[in-house]
């Protein structure tokens, strides 16, 4: 079996000259003004906002708009649904003007179903969400389904045994995938090569661009008592594997609605730049904590990712052919000839006086030749 691979590894004089690092900052402000960053300044954006009409977020939507809270009060779910959709207008209009053209929006959102006095609905968060980006002039993509394993397998909504009175159990969120124009294009030396090394492997592909994720959610609990309570929330795979997916090394991800910091934690893993827009400013030690033990978390993710690749190479090779490509990088074989440019780097360094100014550096990582790669 190969060897585990080691983030300890000499570093050699090739490798040296490929050293850099990346940036972050992260801001307390309204994601409803952008202010701070500038025109077609972002790649791609990876956000989870608050789900209109989910009950735990009603005193946060009617804190922006008094109107909500009187909708609700009055029972009328449609116009509440309406005016919380509205207040994130405000947000997509925002990047609307910072994503770069051909650049990427990547939203993770969930339906509601609630019972407003007399009468049980859904409300379509993801469709009403797609109708505000299609009117900014993005593109729809192809969307992928999250189920969410930690969501009760019961279907007891309703009459329970008896019909005809009993509802569907929501038990998927929707990733939602904008393009701002047309295709990116990489039409450098320079850029060509970045993109190589940002290259995923061809069984990554095949896993990730699938419709039906299987994630595992999050259960986010803080001993801080003015901090959301937060259950089954942004697990880190799904913004790393979207950065990934949408963007190269080098570029600038934004999430306006950062939270715990799950984007920015899965941009510095991915050695991309990042900035994240928080509105409760009481999260600001959760970051720095999540900030100081990040590096060992982002290690093991990438370590992880070259581990399964050696399993799948060996698991192949051996009940099918020998693979045609040698990556580069690390020597081990790969499937196609885009993939023999892939570089993965473990973090070095995470250095922060303050949340704006998080600066991240990195390391290769050296990897023991194995008998079954030559």
């Amino acid at each position: 079996m190969p060897e585990k691979i080691s983030e300890n590894h000499l570093i050699d004089d090739h490798h040296e000259k490929e050293y850099k690092t990346t940036r972050h900052r992260i801001e307390f402000s309204d994601s409803r003004s952008l202010s701070t960053i500038k025109n077609e300044s972002i790649d791609l954006v990876v956000t989870s906002p608050p789900y209109p009409m989910i009950e735990m977020w009603d005193s946060l939507f009617a804190s922006l708009n008094q109107e909500i809270g009187e909708a609700l009060e009055s029972n009328d779910g449609s116009r509440a649904f309406e005016l919380m959709n509205q207040e994130l207008d405000k947000v997509w209009g925002e990047l609307a003007r910072v994503v770069k053209k051909n650049g990427f929006v990547c939203i993770n959102i969930g339906d509601a179903t609630r019972k407003i006095g007399e009468q049980f609905q859904l409300y379509s968060n993801h469709s009403r969400i797609t109708t505000a980006f299609i009117a900014l002039g993005f593109q729809p993509l192809p969307i992928a389904l999250w189920k969410k394993v930690t969501n009760s397998p019961n279907k007891f909504m309703g009459s329970g045994m008896l019909p005809a009175g009993a509802y569907i159990t929501l038990e998927h969120e929707y990733i939602l995938v904008f393009r701002n124009g047309g295709k990116r294009e990489f039409n450098t030396d320079d850029k060509k090569n970045i993109r190589s090394q940002s290259a995923f492997f061809w069984e990554e592909r095949n896993r990730w661009f699938s419709d039906s994720w299987d994630l595992k959610g999050v259960k986010q609990s803080t001993d801080s008592e003015n901090v959301r309570q937060r259950s089954a929330a942004f697990t880190f795979e799904l913004p790393y594997r979207l950065i990934n997916m949408y963007s190269v090394k080098g570029d600038t991800i934004l999430d306006p609605f950062l939270g715990t910091g799950t984007t920015t934690f899965a941009a510095i893993a991915s050695e991309r730049n990042s900035i994240g827009i928080e509105f409760d400013n009481n999260f600001y030690s959760i970051l720095v904590d999540g900030l100081k033990y990040l590096r060992e978390y982002a290690n093991n993710t990438v370590t992880k990712r070259l581990e399964d690749h050696i399993a799948f190479c060996e698991e192949y090779q051996k009940e099918k052919s020998p693979m045609k490509y040698q990556n580069k990088c690390f020597g081990f074989p790969v499937m196609t000839k885009q993939e023999t440019d892939l570089d993965l780097k473990h973090v070095s360094a995470i250095n922060f006086s303050d949340l704006q100014n998080i600066t991240v550096e990195y390391q290769p990582i050296l990897t023991i030749q194995q008998s079954l790669f030559l």
